[in-house]
Protein backbone atom coordinates (compact mmCIF):
# COMPACT_ATOMS: atom_id res chain seq x y z
CA UNK A 1 0.00 0.00 0.00
CA UNK A 2 1.57 3.61 -1.15
CA UNK A 3 2.11 6.29 1.63
CA UNK A 4 0.81 9.80 -0.17
CA UNK A 5 1.90 12.81 1.08
CA UNK A 6 0.68 16.42 0.01
CA UNK A 7 2.63 18.47 -2.29
CA UNK A 8 2.24 21.50 0.06
CA UNK A 9 4.50 21.91 3.30
CA UNK A 10 4.14 24.78 5.78
CA UNK A 11 0.55 24.95 6.18
CA UNK A 12 -1.02 25.85 9.65
CA UNK A 13 -3.15 22.08 10.82
CA UNK A 14 -5.29 24.63 12.72
CA UNK A 15 -6.96 26.73 10.28
CA UNK A 16 -7.44 24.30 7.56
CA UNK A 17 -8.46 20.79 6.34
CA UNK A 18 -7.09 18.87 3.08
CA UNK A 19 -8.64 15.90 1.56
CA UNK A 20 -7.26 14.24 -1.60
CA UNK A 21 -8.46 11.91 -3.99
CA UNK A 22 -6.35 8.82 -5.09
CA UNK A 23 -6.21 7.28 -8.74
CA UNK A 24 -9.61 8.84 -9.41
CA UNK A 25 -10.94 7.30 -12.97
CA UNK A 26 -10.89 10.66 -14.50
CA UNK A 27 -8.81 12.17 -17.09
CA UNK A 28 -5.98 14.26 -15.67
CA UNK A 29 -6.22 17.60 -18.52
CA UNK A 30 -9.72 17.80 -17.25
CA UNK A 31 -8.65 17.99 -13.67
CA UNK A 32 -5.67 19.75 -13.98
CA UNK A 33 -8.54 22.52 -15.93
CA UNK A 34 -11.43 22.49 -12.90
CA UNK A 35 -8.68 22.63 -10.26
CA UNK A 36 -6.86 26.01 -11.66
CA UNK A 37 -10.31 27.47 -12.08
CA UNK A 38 -11.91 26.81 -8.56
CA UNK A 39 -8.08 27.76 -6.31
CA UNK A 40 -8.96 30.79 -4.50
CA UNK A 41 -12.56 30.48 -4.71
CA UNK A 42 -14.89 30.53 -1.71
CA UNK A 43 -16.06 27.12 -0.88
CA UNK A 44 -19.89 27.88 -0.97
CA UNK A 45 -19.25 29.52 -4.65
CA UNK A 46 -17.30 26.89 -5.47
CA UNK A 47 -19.67 24.08 -4.61
CA UNK A 48 -22.20 26.05 -6.63
CA UNK A 49 -20.04 25.99 -9.97
CA UNK A 50 -19.29 22.70 -10.32
CA UNK A 51 -22.62 21.79 -9.71
CA UNK A 52 -24.07 24.07 -12.76
CA UNK A 53 -20.69 22.49 -14.53
CA UNK A 54 -22.54 18.92 -13.82
CA UNK A 55 -25.86 20.06 -15.20
CA UNK A 56 -23.77 21.92 -18.12
CA UNK A 57 -24.91 25.32 -17.23
CA UNK A 58 -21.83 26.66 -16.71
CA UNK A 59 -17.86 26.75 -18.28
CA UNK A 60 -14.90 26.07 -17.32
CA UNK A 61 -12.08 27.69 -18.93
CA UNK A 62 -9.30 25.82 -20.62
CA UNK A 63 -6.57 27.89 -20.17
CA UNK A 64 -4.16 24.77 -20.96
CA UNK A 65 -5.27 22.04 -22.65
CA UNK A 66 -7.01 24.04 -25.67
CA UNK A 67 -6.08 23.22 -28.81
CA UNK A 68 -8.87 22.09 -31.16
CA UNK A 69 -11.13 23.01 -28.39
CA UNK A 70 -14.41 24.75 -29.84
CA UNK A 71 -14.76 28.80 -29.07
CA UNK A 72 -17.79 29.19 -27.27
CA UNK A 73 -20.01 32.28 -27.23
CA UNK A 74 -20.96 31.36 -23.75
CA UNK A 75 -17.48 31.55 -21.99
CA UNK A 76 -16.81 35.00 -20.69
CA UNK A 77 -13.12 36.77 -21.35
CA UNK A 78 -11.67 33.37 -22.46
CA UNK A 79 -12.48 31.85 -25.62
CA UNK A 80 -11.54 27.84 -25.23
CA UNK A 81 -13.60 25.62 -22.97
CA UNK A 82 -15.93 22.95 -21.72
CA UNK A 83 -18.13 21.26 -19.31
CA UNK A 84 -15.96 18.77 -17.96
CA UNK A 85 -19.00 16.60 -15.84
CA UNK A 86 -17.01 13.90 -14.90
CA UNK A 87 -14.28 15.92 -13.71
CA UNK A 88 -16.11 17.92 -11.97
CA UNK A 89 -18.22 15.27 -10.25
CA UNK A 90 -15.19 13.50 -8.92
CA UNK A 91 -13.75 17.09 -7.62
CA UNK A 92 -17.09 17.37 -5.73
CA UNK A 93 -16.71 14.84 -3.97
CA UNK A 94 -13.24 15.54 -2.73
CA UNK A 95 -14.45 19.18 -1.93
CA UNK A 96 -17.32 17.72 0.21
CA UNK A 97 -15.07 15.68 1.81
CA UNK A 98 -13.12 18.41 2.66
CA UNK A 99 -15.66 20.99 3.90
CA UNK A 100 -16.41 17.37 6.25
CA UNK A 101 -12.48 17.61 7.43
CA UNK A 102 -13.24 21.19 8.15
CA UNK A 103 -16.33 20.67 10.21
CA UNK A 104 -14.47 18.55 12.35
CA UNK A 105 -12.46 19.93 13.21
CA UNK A 106 -14.71 22.86 14.11
CA UNK A 107 -13.80 25.44 11.42
CA UNK A 108 -16.31 27.90 10.18
CA UNK A 109 -17.83 26.92 7.21
CA UNK A 110 -18.90 30.17 6.05
CA UNK A 111 -15.54 31.36 6.07
CA UNK A 112 -13.42 28.72 4.10
CA UNK A 113 -11.28 29.56 0.82
CA UNK A 114 -9.94 27.32 -1.70
CA UNK A 115 -6.29 27.58 -0.46
CA UNK A 116 -4.72 24.77 -2.73
CA UNK A 117 -6.14 22.86 -5.58
CA UNK A 118 -3.86 20.58 -7.67
CA UNK A 119 -4.22 17.42 -9.69
CA UNK A 120 -1.09 14.83 -10.70
CA UNK A 121 -1.44 12.04 -12.87
CA UNK A 122 -2.11 8.62 -11.05
CA UNK A 123 -1.16 5.33 -12.16
CA UNK A 124 -2.34 4.02 -15.97
CA UNK A 125 -4.46 1.08 -16.16
CA UNK A 126 -3.34 -0.87 -18.98
CA UNK A 127 -5.74 -2.46 -21.32
CA UNK A 128 -5.16 -4.22 -24.58
CA UNK A 129 -8.15 -4.55 -27.22
CA UNK A 130 -7.65 -8.01 -29.20
CA UNK A 131 -7.34 -7.09 -33.38
CA UNK A 132 -7.07 -9.31 -36.44
CA UNK A 133 -4.71 -11.66 -36.80
CA UNK A 134 -3.34 -11.98 -33.49
CA UNK A 135 -2.62 -7.86 -33.35
CA UNK A 136 -3.99 -6.02 -30.22
CA UNK A 137 -4.33 -2.39 -29.88
CA UNK A 138 -3.26 -0.08 -26.07
CA UNK A 139 -6.71 0.60 -24.77
CA UNK A 140 -5.02 2.89 -21.74
CA UNK A 141 -7.01 4.48 -18.77
CA UNK A 142 -4.97 7.07 -17.12
CA UNK A 143 -6.34 8.41 -13.43
CA UNK A 144 -5.79 11.21 -11.26
CA UNK A 145 -4.79 12.29 -8.00
CA UNK A 146 -6.83 15.27 -6.50
CA UNK A 147 -5.85 17.15 -3.86
CA UNK A 148 -7.53 19.96 -2.02
CA UNK A 149 -6.64 22.44 0.52
CA UNK A 150 -9.17 24.68 2.65
CA UNK A 151 -7.57 27.62 4.71
CA UNK A 152 -10.19 29.72 7.16
CA UNK A 153 -9.85 33.35 6.14
CA UNK A 154 -10.79 36.68 8.51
Amino acid sequence: MPSYGYSVIGIDPDRTAIASGRNMRVSPKQCREVCNHIQGMMLDKAIDLLELVIEEKAWIPYRRHRKKRGHHPGMKKWPAGGHPVKASEHILKVLKNAEANADSKGLDIDRLRISHAATQQGRTYKKYIERAFGRSTPYFEKTSHVEIILEEVG
